[in-house]
């Protein structure tokens, strides 16, 4: 929760994001803060900004003009593997494993990237103490060490999604960018991966872009509210759900 960690400067702060896709705005003058130890959603109708936010934030995409700034350091531009190197991490909206490879092997690749390692030397590194034992200790972590020798093509759904956050905590980030990693799955799904992501809010702060509100509002701190790629609310969970705006623009009007 915040206040858990003394909060003095913001981990990642935007200001005035800019981005349209020809007469499309996708983010307009956006500025949003997430402090250590924070879990910071970000909701909003489709095509309210989120993804393309997450995709400026991680390297992905280049805002037309605006700021990123990471532990006080303008990261504005830079690649997503410069990006991942000082500490930032994403998950997709579609898992983004290798399905060919065991679940232990997806792992070790997130772990030879952080050692700045190519994947194209795999063959000489998989018996690797450096890359196996940290990856062994993800997977004891995210819950899936029993699944190490399998194909990550064969999991269920659910577990692909774990898969995708532990590759993204193999490359010890200081900051996760969470884009809907409850998409696609069942209620019992969701539950567990709302759990594990309780477990680790401990030794991570997060950016979550998420459409299922049970989820959000069980995670957040805080909650940034986006129409039309513009800010229109942010607040603590509590104050999001009775925002007459955002219940008009996003969750309903109250008598619904």
């Amino acid at each position: 929760m915040i206040g858990v960690k003394k909060m003095v400067r913001p981990l990642l702060r935007t200001r005035e994001l800019n981005k349209s896709f020809g007469g499309i705005v996708a983010t307009k003058d956006l500025s949003i803060e997430i402090f250590d130890g924070q879990i910071c959603a970000i909701i909003g109708p489709n095509g309210a900004g989120k993804t393309t936010l997450v995709n400026m934030l991680s390297g992905n995409l280049r805002a037309d003009s605006g700021d990123i700034i990471f532990e006080d350091d303008n990261v504005t531009g830079l690649s997503p593997s410069a990006l991942c190197s000082r500490g930032i991490a994403r998950s997709f909206q579609i898992t983004s494993i290798f399905p060919e490879f065991s679940v232990l092997e997806n792992v070790c690749f997130s772990v030879q990237a952080s050692l700045g390692h190519s994947f194209h030397f795999w063959k000489d590194v998989r018996a690797d103490e450096r890359v196996i034992n940290p990856a062994k200790e993800v997977l004891e972590r995210i819950g899936l060490i029993s699944r190490a020798n399998v194909l990550s093509g064969n999991l269920a759904h659910g577990e692909k999604r774990q898969l995708e956050i532990a590759m993204a905590l193999a490359t010890k980030p200081k900051l996760l960018l969470l884009d809907e990693p409850m998409a696609g799955m069942g209620a019992e799904e969701s539950r567990h991966l709302i759990t594990l992501l309780h477990e680790l809010r401990s030794d991570f702060s997060m950016l979550l872009v998420e459409h299922d509100m049970d989820a959000v509002f069980a995670l957040a701190d805080k909650i940034t509210v986006l129409v039309y790629g513009k800010s229109i609310a942010e607040g603590k969970p509590s104050e999001i759900k009775v925002n007459n705006s955002v219940l008009e623009a996003y969750l309903g009007s109250p008598g619904n």
